[in-house]
């Protein structure tokens, strides 16, 4: 049995604790040093001599410490270790020349760690912390694989990596100038108008980088990518802050690489995106910040299945409790005759040249509406008018009795996480109730004395829902949520925000790109319609079937049915079911066959 211990330095608190870890260990009382202080002054747990008995986990107040058992022969197949009682990952992805692979996990289980170590900017250690590795050592490792092929490569300078990080906010801090400039530095003597075009980019050529939206950033940084050129191109999450139609058009930029013959790898929380761009998946499991496993390959269809089964075949592990399940049928709207419902007058706001016009609705008590359409259509100004942050342009402005705003992009404040969940919650805050049902389904029992200001961005976006959905209110309005969420997070959202609608009755408002999110939690839609950055309408909330086949119908993106897991994918342009679901008018909703 292979055993690994990890202590989170950041929660651990030897000063403020006494350290019962070491005070409780049974073999530190029979004078075995299973863990002893280390010199920075944390605990160090020696794993050879760690007998596994748990009570240190236990003991710890501050939840830094988790040990877990693991099968011994992946003792060969450890990749990386950050150091010792630090997280570990063990095996690879590999891609085949002309292919894209698809990297599908939780965050904090090694996808962007595996991606790094690809694009050879972390050098893995093969768990040997106090020797280095150099590249031919590591391709050896791999010896009679493609991994090895690869790092050969690497290490011998004959193989171009282009890597697209996860974080594209920072780009405005590194980057300055405009952005036909920027493309046509990278591209050298390539033309940029056929990856411009494709990206949806033209009208954004002469704007300045700072001034670019995450959106736009994001387009930009995969223009950026694929113009740069090279044998293997890394894309880590590239579908974040894209709307529908521009996630499906750069999926299919992406896609166009493996022409060229290169290795693509592409790790995203979008399953329809995934699912279009890639040829084959692995899959990640374990523990987010202890270990990660990498599994496969698999072929698509059946990597996303066993993915969303939570059952890993070639190991025999599950590792998810639970399947995450989708219907093919459209939910019955829910009945009104157990509450009144909430209105909203016809209004328009009008910022610069763009206006909204938003037609006169209602929401029914218990339901979620969930609000669909382009990026810069006005979903989120839509959003503000309800919260009463705005007024509409007669000067008039929406007071609801009480609600609760998640902002599109959440502020970090100087406190304590959970002085802002106690705030919020009040007397809940301190029930096992509000803790099983909100703080350990969102992963935050474990940031609870972290500030707030240095937490990351699904961190932060984790705590902001949060808060929204522990304030007592009539009415929850969320603004894209699922930024920065992996599948098991925002499958958590989905579920929470349905309770809270059924429970309590509450109006629910949930603006969403990704439609597998809107399609668990919602029960009607809201349809955004217009020339983004120009002109918006908000139709009145219409059933999930009208409502999906309205906005996709714009779109021209249709969806069929998986045949196992009755997701939704999206089909390919012009192909023989897009035709047919078409003419049949039926763009989502469509049983499996």
């Amino acid at each position: 049995m292979l055993r690994v211990a990890v202590i989170d330095l950041d929660h651990c608190q030897p000063t403020k604790c006494g350290t019962p870890c070491i005070t409780f260990c049974p073999p530190v009382r029979n004078k075995i040093e299973a863990i002893k202080m280390g010199e920075n002054g944390f605990p160090i747990i020696n794993e050879e001599l760690c007998i596994g008995c748990g009570i240190c986990v236990a003991k710890c107040p501050f939840e830094a410490i988790a040990i877990v058992n693991l099968p011994s022969e992946l003792g060969g197949d450890l990749i990386h270790q950050y150091g010792v009682n630090s997280f570990r990952l063990y095996r690879l992805p590999y891609a085949e020349p002309g292919t894209v692979t698809g990297l599908l996990g939780r965050n904090g289980i090694g996808k962007s760690t595996a991606l790094s170590i690809l694009a050879g900017q972390l050098k893995p250690n093969l768990g040997k912390l106090e020797d280095g590795q150099g590249w031919e050592e590591v391709a050896k490792r791999f010896r009679g694989t493609l991994i090895q092929d690869y790092f050969k490569r690497m290490s011998a300078g004959m193989l171009r990596v282009t890597y697209k990080p996860q974080n594209i906010t920072q780009i405005p801090r590194a980057v300055k100038g405009r952005v036909r400039e920027i493309l046509t530095r990278i591209a050298g003597s390539k033309p940029i108008n056929d990856v411009v075009e494709r990206l949806e980019l033209e009208h954004l050529l002469d704007r300045e980088v700072s001034a670019l939206s995450g959106g736009e950033l994001q387009r930009l940084a995969i223009a950026a990518a694929i113009l740069r050129g090279g044998d293997c191109y890394i894309f880590d999450e590239p579908s974040s802050f894209l709307d529908v139609r521009q996630r499906v058009r750069a999926a299919s930029a992406i896609r166009s690489l493996v022409g060229e013959g290169a290795r693509v790898f592409v790790a995203d929380h979008d399953l329809s995106f995934l699912d279009y761009v890639s040829d084959t998946i692995f899959i990640f499991y374990g523990e987010p910040g202890v270990y990660g496993i990498v599994s496969g390959p698999y072929s698509l269809s059946e990597g996303v299945n066993t993915y969303l089964e939570g059952y890993a075949p070639l190991e025999n592990v599950r590792f998810r409790r639970y399947e995450i399940a989708f219907s093919s049928h459209s939910p019955p709207a829910p009945d009104s005759a157990g509450g009144p419902s909430i209105y909203w007058y016809r209004m328009a706001k009008t910022y610069g040249s763009f206006r909204l016009v938003v037609e006169e609705g209602s929401a029914k008590m218990g339901e979620v509406v969930g609000i669909v359409g382009p990026n810069g259509i006005g979903k989120s100004t839509f959003i503000k008018l309800l919260a009463g942050l705005e007024s509409d342009d007669s000067g008039n402005r929406i007071e609801y009795r009480s609600l609760s705003y998640k902002p599109q992009h959440p502020e970090p404040r100087d406190e304590t996480v959970a002085d802002a969940l106690r705030r919020a919650a009040g007397k809940d805050f301190d029930t096992e109730l509000y803790r099983s049902e909100l703080l350990r389904p969102l992963g935050l029992d474990r940031l609870l004395d972290r500030n707030m200001m240095d937490l990351s961005g699904g961190e932060l976006q984790r705590v902001a829902i949060a808060e929204t959905l522990s304030k007592e209110a009539a009415i929850y309005l969320l603004d894209e949520p699922s930024a920065f969420l992996d599948v098991e997070e925002r499958y958590v959202v989905a579920r929470l925000l349905k309770r809270l609608a059924r429970e309590k009755g509450a109006y629910i408002f949930l603006v969403e790109h990704d439609l597998m999110l809107v399609d668990f939690s919602a029960t009607r839609l809201m349809v955004f319609t217009g020339k983004p950055g120009i002109e918006g309408r908000a139709l009145p909330p219409m059933s999930m079937r009208e409502g999906f086949n309205r906005f996709l119908s714009e779109l021209g993106i249709t969806f069929r049915r998986d045949k196992k897991s009755n997701r939704p994918r999206v089909n390919k342009p012009d192909s023989r079911l897009d035709r047919a679901q078409k003419e049949m008018g039926e763009y989502y909703y469509v049983e499996a066959g």
